[in-house]
């Protein structure tokens, strides 16, 4: 079996594949800022490469033909980021890069860092890379974190709906294509949840799942503005966080597609799954 490459082993994503990977025989090469903290695998060897780091990147993907690509931490320069690693990698002979993208990516996304990733698939394809792309909807994960201390789910989301996805799906997903990369050439898959939740659903959810009365309160763009400034986040988070919702409620994030049990040959897992799993795991 071929090597495989896998950014940001250190994190959830990339780390629930680096595992993935791992329990099925494959031999993998980790890149990752800081070695300590990748994660200790069978058939795993461990490169320091950050995104920015073309030479070390070149180096380090020389003679591997696919790779996967979990997007830089949020910053003002992530696409500058992405760009040194693509072009690095072509560099390196890479023939197939998977790229973790996000639904509805476009110069014109409503949620500012979609545009993020618009812009680095623009460029992985100027690249001459094979490549997959994989738009992810909104992390499920992530849900229960946006409730406050007073059990109230903010954010100027309207009536909008956002049809979240699983981590683990995704990571289901992204280890199909990167063990069959050839079959997945040239695609992009939305990855979604099964179905568009509301936010007034998604606090009912969380409110059957964790026993407590958690209501879902549908701010103004000036009141999630308001409402997070105590946090002393620059603009362009601040935009970030709010677009969040501006988008679910503009409809940007409500499309349900069938990637995740056709790559995955498993449905899609639920909010109310998800939450029940964590619960009794």
């Amino acid at each position: 079996m071929s090597l495989i490459a896998v950014t940001g082993a250190t994190g959830h994503l990339g780390g629930r594949v680096a595992r993935r990977l791992a329990e099925a025989g494959h031999a993998q090469l980790l890149l990752v800022r800081d070695p300590a903290r990748a994660p200790q695998l069978p058939g795993a060897t461990v490169a320091k490469a950050g995104f920015a780091d073309g030479d070390a990147v070149r180096r380090a993907l020389d003679g591997i033909p696919t790779v996967l690509m979990v997007s830089a931490s949020e910053s003002p320069d992530r696409v500058d980021q992405h760009r040194a690693f693509v072009d690095a990698a072509a560099a390196a002979g890479v023939a197939h890069l998977v790229y973790i993208s996000f639904t509805g990516a476009a110069p014109n996304s409503t949620f500012t860092l979609a545009r993020d990733h618009w812009a680095t698939e623009q460029h992985v394809e100027a690249s001459g890379l094979g490549f997959t792309f994989l738009r992810d909807n909104l992390y499920a994960d992530y849900l229960p974190a946006m409730v406050g201390d007073d059990d109230v789910l903010r954010g100027p989301a309207g009536d909008g709906r956002v049809a979240a996805v699983a981590r683990d799906d995704i990571a289901d997903a992204a280890t199909a294509v990167l063990t069959d990369p050839d079959t997945h050439a040239g695609r992009t898959y939305d990855l979604t949840g099964p179905a568009a939740l509301t936010f007034h659903d998604i606090a009912d959810v969380l409110s059957e799942a964790t026993g407590r009365t958690i209501t879902y309160h549908p701010e103004t763009v000036e009141e999630a503005y308001r409402s997070r400034a105590a946090y002393g986040a620059p603009d362009w988070q601040l935009d970030a966080w709010v677009s969040t919702y501006t988008a679910i409620a503009n409809g940007e994030l409500s499309g349900v597609r069938d990637a995740v049990p056709v790559l995955t040959g498993h449905p899609a897992t639920s909010l109310a799954d998800l939450l029940r799993r964590r619960r009794d795991g």
